[in-house]
């Protein structure tokens, strides 16, 4: 039906009385004659009747001829060049106007809005209830790309699931306690501290906590727009040095050092609270056998009774050495209101992993 109606809107311009045409238009007419497959004499006897309002030169024959245009079309656009000698050359096409970007707020904007956003950080674990909520570990494997067994350089990690963990997590007197409930959809016994591979912990208020309080002295400069998960975003880089992290990175537990990092920090414009947190570490010593070493963490809006409060929804860890790399990839599901009798009862299947649209950066809208 609409490859019909198409072809009827361009046989009633062919019925069309002589009008005048810019070189743009002309140009466009015959485009839509070519994939419409209009004849050749029914293209040439429209021009015949067309007159032009701008010059039409050789060089623009030609480029015309390259659409697919038949002798006869040819013959009458010859014949229009002549006849329009004298009139003024079209004029390049403008382009389509872009919108401007969006400025970044103002010096003294920025530092009301991060001196709103440490404040939020700093009293973030104490303005939240006492709940438990069903953490999903899902590890991931794969060998260097260009090391030894790892394929060739620049090409994608070829990652492997290595296992999934689900953890009970609780969240009592600002404290947080993980136990191991399944490997693999299967009951375990096992201490999440005595599990190998890598792990993480203290995700729900000391990363934020430790970026923003005055000690660590994190240095903060504007870097773009955003949007998350539908709310528009205010997202500043920042540098902390070595000498005032606390980021522990712990190799088989053997070997620790406490890194320098950088990283992005997603403020929401409405309410100024943190919705994402990146860091990476910066000048890993030569002799530490991590090589690479990257966390981010999302939080969204989630009801614990009859109130909302910004919490984890999912965290990435990613570790590389000089011939392997890991990605733990964790999920935060089912909150729920923290009481001596709260219970989670946990099938063996678990939920499949959130959707990338969740934590996907979005252009500022």
């Amino acid at each position: 039906m609409l490859c019909r109606l198409v072809a009827a809107v361009c046989l009633s311009a062919l019925a069309m009385p002589a009008q005048s045409l810019s070189i743009q238009q002309l140009k466009s007419f015959l485009e839509s004659s070519v994939k419409m497959k209009q004849t050749d004499k029914e293209v040439a006897g429209f021009l015949a009747k067309a007159k032009l309002s701008e010059k039409l030169d050789d060089r623009t024959i030609e480029d015309l001829q390259s659409l697919g245009i038949g002798p006869k079309t040819v013959a009458v656009l010859r014949v229009l060049r002549d006849q329009s000698q004298g009139m003024a050359l079209a004029g390049p096409v403008a382009p389509e106007a872009k919108p401007a970007p969006k400025p970044p707020p103002s010096a003294e904007e920025q530092a009301a809005i991060l001196g709103d956003v440490r404040e939020y950080a700093l009293n973030y674990s104490r303005t939240l209830p006492d709940y438990i909520c069903t953490q999903v570990t899902r590890r991931y494997g794969a060998l260097i790309p260009g090391g030894r067994y790892g394929g060739r350089h620049g090409d994608d990690p070829r990652w492997q699931l290595l296992d999934t963990l689900t953890i009970r997590l609780s969240y009592f007197d600002q404290k947080e306690d993980y136990k191991l409930i399944l490997v693999n959809n299967t009951v375990t016994r096992e201490d999440l501290n005595r599990m190998g591979g890598t792990t993480s912990a203290g995700d729900f208020g000391s990363m934020m906590r430790q970026i923003f309080e005055p000690a660590t002295e994190a240095h903060f400069e504007w870097d773009h727009w955003a949007t998350m998960r539908g709310r528009l975003s205010y997202v500043f880089g920042y540098h902390v040095i070595q000498e005032r992290s606390q980021w522990r990175i712990n190799y088989n537990r053997e070997m620790e050092i406490i890194s320098a990092y950088s990283g992005l920090a997603y403020v929401d414009a409405e309410t100024h609270q943190v919705l994402r947190i990146t860091l990476e570490a910066v000048d890993i010593p030569s002799t530490f056998p991590i090589r690479h070493a990257e966390d981010v963490l999302d939080y969204d809006y989630q009801t614990i009774g009859d109130q909302k409060f910004l919490l984890p929804l999912k965290g990435q860890v990613r570790l590389s050495t000089s011939d392997d790399m890991t990605r733990n990839e964790n999920e935060f599901r089912l909150y729920h209101k923290y009481s001596s009798e709260s219970e989670i009862k946990y099938d063996t299947d678990t939920p499949p992993p959130l959707s990338e649209d969740q934590t996907k950066e979005q252009a500022p809208k």
